[in-house]
């Protein structure tokens, strides 16, 4: 994907593919507070008034225009002036090695909002491109925690937040974010992102949990 000539969402012009998507997208944020933006649709400000984010997907089941998407893990460096809703994104892509070329290509038209359906809105929310590359992304799943490292740009761990059960996390649910309708609260462990210019520390900061189910179909 070329980031100068993908720089204005008007030139992202959706070109509806067959796509599909399942698996758990995380993320962590510098909220100070659970993030605003899940229960207000991103029409709240973040707690301080502007969002830094690293986001990890991890693609249990995929496909793109018949290529297989599964096992492949996803980062992405999200940095935004203020309310999500109000777009302006600058992002940064991070895309599994282990993708093939035609993956590779499915991805970036899915993360650009190019295929449409479910991440179309994007070609609405993101003004900037600002890179996307093959890395090794290795993604960590392992009870309430998560974890997300690319090189020596990215390495974030988050955990669940207990709830008044212990054995289970708090979660908002029956939500209409765009991600998905059940989100689990988190929190920053160590987190910290050092990547285009962007030297973020997000540990003991606003985390995210949740299951999704995106899709997209050729018209």
């Amino acid at each position: 994907m070329d980031g100068t000539q993908d720089s204005h969402p008007m030139r992202r012009q959706i070109t509806a593919a067959n796509w599909a998507i399942k698996g758990e997208l995380f993320l962590n944020c510098n909220c100070t507070v659970f993030c605003p933006c899940v229960v207000s649709l991103g029409q709240h400000a973040p707690t301080e008034g502007y969002c830094q984010a690293w986001m990890a997907i991890a693609i249990d089941e995929g496909h793109f225009e018949g290529e297989d998407l599964s096992g492949l893990n996803i980062g992405l460096l999200a940095d935004i002036p203020g309310r999500m809703a109000e777009g302006n994104w600058k992002v940064a892509l991070y895309v599994d090695e282990r993708a093939s070329d035609a993956a590779y290509d499915g991805i970036g038209k899915i993360f650009s909002g190019k295929a449409g359906g479910t991440t179309g809105l994007f070609t609405m929310l993101v003004s900037e491109i600002i890179g996307m590359e093959r890395e090794k992304v290795e993604i960590m799943r392992e009870g309430t925690k998560r974890g997300l490292y690319v090189g020596r740009k990215i390495s974030g761990e988050i955990e669940m937040i207990t709830g008044a059960d212990p054995e289970q996390p708090v979660t908002m649910t029956n939500t209409q974010y765009w991600m998905g309708a059940d989100v689990i609260a988190a929190r920053g462990l160590r987190s910290k992102v050092r990547d285009y210019g962007r030297v973020w520390d997000l540990s003991g900061k606003s985390g995210e949990i949740c299951a999704i189910d995106w899709k997209g179909v050729a018209k």
